[in-house]
């Protein structure tokens, strides 16, 4: 079985200034890492498509996604560089362009892997997306890659029960949100608290798992969170297909948290959701790139997470 990597140079054009840390260059460490560490001709290379507007329908409100494409064509009537969404995420001209190909990797992956095609898939694209809500981007996150995979598996693949594991130092809010009332998926997570978005900490459902971590916490409290919290969740579940907001920003080098995770942290729990996968879910896995802002760490950290997901570790 192979395992894919879908991109595309439009998640290059998207960008929100020279000072943002949700940068283009984040695409780019990351193909760098693959070469550098000579896993690249072991992973099949895949183009992501533009999701349909209907995909997007399946997570997202109509004036959702008019906010996105209509700011972004207005863009060019106005003369502007940037349309800002909120303080931290912006539009330029090809934000729109970027978001479905973001998107689309995510289905296209998803596809793929349930057609028996890949084993699993990794997407290396951006902007993010599970801090998207169904009604509001925000988070440099403009439509909810993940969520739209996976409601995608279920109403067009009959799946019936699927995990989204969600591993970035940020609460995934919007993947929470647009799956709140939905049994069918489980959602495990652990975030740094207090930290933005500040949510993910009331009572809640129980299919979502969300465990909050203070600060500093280091990677033997996150693998006995794995071992304790999320292993029994997902083996009770018995999820027939999962997916991984893959966020690296929890690294160690990573100044934009504050937690203290390696790259060997994240091969470790690569190979825990692996087991999962290959007992119950035929090996499917589709993981979308989130966060990771310090450019070293996070191909480190995504080359170790690879070299798992195609049995090269």
């Amino acid at each position: 079985m192979t395992t894919a990597f879908y991109t595309h140079a439009d998640c290059q054009r998207h960008e929100m200034g020279a000072d943002h840390p949700e940068t283009p260059l984040r695409l780019q460490a990351i193909e760098d890492q693959l070469i550098t560490s000579r896993i690249d001709q072991f992973i099949e290379r895949r183009e992501a498509p533009q999701a349909a507007l209907s995909d997007i329908a399946r997570i997202h409100t109509d004036n959702a996604v008019a906010l996105i494409r209509d700011n972004v064509a207005g863009l060019a009537a106005s003369g502007e560089k940037y349309y800002p969404l909120d303080g931290d995420t912006l539009l330029n001209a090809h934000s729109w362009q970027a978001a479905l190909r973001a998107a689309g990797a995510a289905v296209a992956a998803t596809d793929a892997v349930i057609a028996g095609e890949l084993e699993n898939a990794f997407c290396s694209v951006r902007p993010p997306g599970h801090h998207a809500t169904p009604t509001t981007p925000m988070g440099f996150c403009l439509f909810n890659n993940v969520a739209i995979a996976a409601r995608h598996a279920i109403d067009i693949h009959g799946l019936e029960r699927v995990a989204i594991i969600d591993f970035d130092v940020h609460h995934g809010n919007g993947t929470e949100v647009a799956f709140r009332h939905d049994p069918r998926v489980l959602m495990v997570s652990f975030f740094q608290h207090p930290f933005y978005p500040f949510s993910g900490t009331d009572p809640t459902e129980p299919h979502l798992l969300n465990q909050a971590l203070p600060a500093y916490t280091a990677g033997d409290v996150v693998r006995r969170l794995v071992t304790e919290k999320w292993l029994p969740a997902l083996h009770a579940h018995a999820p027939q297909m999962i997916f991984i907001s893959a966020g690296f920003d929890a690294h160690r080098e990573d100044d934009m948290g504050q937690m203290a995770l390696v790259e060997a942290d994240y091969a470790w729990m690569t190979k825990q959701i692996m087991a999962v996968a290959r007992q119950y879910a035929r090996g499917r896995i589709v993981s979308c790139l989130e966060g990771g802002y310090n450019l070293s760490a996070l191909g480190r950290s995504v080359v170790a997470h690879l070299k798992v997901l195609a049995d090269l570790d």
